[in-house]
C-alpha cells in the first residue's frame, strides 16, 4: 500500500562531511537549496532546531506563481556529522539521512524516506527532489572555489 511506500535516494557531494552535514541543519545554508528547480525557500519563514524534539520547517514557494507548499517535521535523532532523522507531522512521513565520508573532500548523502505519501511516488515529484539534491551540489561547489 501507498502509505507504507519508501524511496532511495544517493548523491555524492565534492564536499567535506562536516560542511555537508552542517548545511542541511543550518538555516542560512539550507535557504539556498532547499526544494527543487522554479521554488525558493525564503529564509525568514525557515526553522532548524537541529536536535531531537526540535522543530524543522520550512516553506517553499513557487517562483512562477507564488504557491506555497508548508513543511513542518520534528528532529527524531540527530548525530553529527553522521545522522539526520525527522518526521513531518502533516504527513507521516519520516526522512533518514547519512553521511559518508568518502575522503577529506568528498561525501555521500544516503536518504531513505519511509511512509511516503501517495502524491510523493510520481515522478515528476521525484525529479524534483532530484533536482534539489543538484540545486545542493551546485551550492557546496560555489562554497569550494
Amino acid at each position: 500500500m501507498a502509505e507504507h511506500a519508501e524511496l532511495h535516494f544517493s548523491r555524492t557531494f565534492e564536499a567535506p562531511r562536516e560542511l555537508v552535514f552542517a548545511c542541511m541543519t543550518d538555516a542560512d545554508h539550507l535557504t539556498h537549496f532547499w526544494g527543487p528547480a522554479g521554488i525558493s525557500a525564503p529564509r525568514d519563514r525557515m526553522t532548524v532546531d537541529a536536535r531531537p524534539g526540535g522543530a524543522f520547517t520550512t516553506v517553499m514557494v513557487n517562483d512562477a506563481d507564488g504557491s506555497e507548499y508548508p513543511t513542518n517535521a520534528v528532529f527524531d535523532e540527530v548525530r553529527p556529522p553522521e545522522l539526520l532523522i525527522w518526521t513531518e507531522s502533516h504527513t507521516g512521513m519520516r526522512v533518514r539521512s547519512e553521511f559518508f565520508a568518502l575522503g577529506p573532500d568528498r561525501t555521500e548523502v544516503r536518504i531513505h524516506q519511509t511512509f511516503v505519501p501517495e502524491a510523493f511516488l510520481a515522478p515528476e515529484v521525484q525529479a524534483g527532489f532530484s533536482s534539489s539534491l543538484d540545486r545542493f551540489a551546485a551550492y557546496l561547489a560555489g562554497l569550494a572555489a
